[in-house]
C-alpha cells in the first residue's frame, strides 16, 4: 500500500529539485476542478517555488468553474507563492470552430472538438510558461498516460513534466486525502470536461479507473489470465483496456522518424 504521506515529500522534492536544476523559476498548471490537477498543483504549491494557476474555461459547467475556483483560493490560502489568471477561452474556441470545415459524423467532429480544446488549453499555459520561466506541470496519471491513453495528444499530454504519472488514479486519491484537498473535489465524478455536458470518464472508457487499474496491473506483471475464472464483467474490461491501450500507443511511443538509408546520401 502507499505511504502517501512519504510520497508526497518525494515528490514535492522532485519537483523543486527539477525546477531549479533546469534553471526555471516555478510551475504553470491547468486547473479543471478535477481530482488530478487539484492534486498535482498543492504538490508544486508545496515546493515554495511560484505556482500559476490557470482556469481556462470553454462553454464549462459551472460546478466544474466552481470547484477550480474554489480549490485555487484554498491554495492561494495555503501558499503565499501561488498566484492566479482566468483566460476565457470560449470566444476564441468559437471563433475558430466558425472557421473550420464540418464534418457529417456527429461522433467524429464533437471528438475532434473536445481535443482542441485541450490543444488551445495547453498554447495558453506554454504562453505563461514562457514568459515567466516556468515549466508546465503535467497532471496525467499512470492508468490515464500509459494504461488506455486517455488524454489529448499535444493538449494535456504536452507538457515539461509529469508529478504524478506513476500513480494510479486510486493512489491520487489517497494523495487528496492527505493533503486535505477541498470535499467537493474528492467526491467529484472523474471527467475530462471537454464535451460541454455531464459525461464521466467512465462513460468515455466503458470502465471505472479500479477495473482498468486491475486490468492493467495484470497485463504488466504478464499473469496469465484463465478466462474460465474471470466473472463476465472482467472478461469485459480485459477486452476494453487491451483496445484502448493498443489504439492509443501512438501517444505515449516516441514519434516514428523515417531514416533514409545510407545508399541515398552517396
Amino acid at each position: 500500500m502507499l505511504n502517501a504521506e512519504r510520497t508526497i515529500d518525494h515528490i514535492t522534492d522532485w519537483l523543486r529539485e527539477y525546477c531549479t536544476a533546469n534553471k526555471q523559476r516555478g510551475f504553470v498548471i491547468g486547473i479543471s476542478g478535477g481530482i488530478d490537477s487539484a492534486v498535482t498543483s498543492a504538490l508544486c504549491a508545496r515546493t515554495g517555488l511560484p505556482l500559476l494557476c490557470v482556469e481556462m474555461p470553454i462553454h464549462q459547467a459551472e460546478s466544474q468553474v466552481q470547484r477550480a475556483l474554489d480549490h485555487i483560493a484554498w491554495l492561494r490560502e495555503m501558499y503565499p507563492d501561488v498566484s492566479m489568471e482566468r483566460v476565457q477561452l470560449t470566444p476564441v474556441f468559437d471563433a475558430l470552430v466558425k472557421e473550420l470545415r464540418s464534418h457529417e459524423d456527429a461522433a467524429t467532429l464533437a471528438l475532434s472538438l473536445a481535443n482542441t480544446r485541450a490543444r488551445l488549453r495547453m498554447t495558453t499555459l506554454y504562453y505563461f510558461a514562457g514568459i515567466e520561466r516556468f515549466l508546465v506541470a503535467g497532471t496525467g496519471n499512470k492508468v490515464e498516460d500509459f494504461g488506455v491513453g486517455f488524454y489529448t495528444k499535444y493538449g494535456d499530454g504536452g507538457v515539461d513534466l509529469s508529478p504524478i504519472a506513476d500513480l494510479s488514479k486510486t493512489e491520487v486519491f489517497a494523495l487528496a486525502k492527505a493533503l486535505g484537498i477541498i470535499e467537493s473535489i474528492q467526491n467529484a465524478k472523474p471527467t475530462d470536461g471537454l464535451f460541454g455536458d455531464d459525461r464521466s470518464d467512465e462513460d468515455q472508457l466503458g470502465a471505472s479507473y479500479p477495473e482498468l487499474e486491475w486490468a492493467m496491473a495484470i497485463r504488466e506483471n504478464d499473469d496469465a489470465v484463465n478466462d474460465q475464472d474471470l466473472t463476465e464483467r472482467q472478461r469485459e474490461v480485459i477486452v476494453i483496456y487491451d483496445r484502448l491501450h493498443k489504439v492509443n500507443a501512438h501517444k505515449w511511443l516516441p514519434i516514428p522518424v523515417c531514416e533514409i538509408p545510407a545508399k541515398l546520401r552517396k
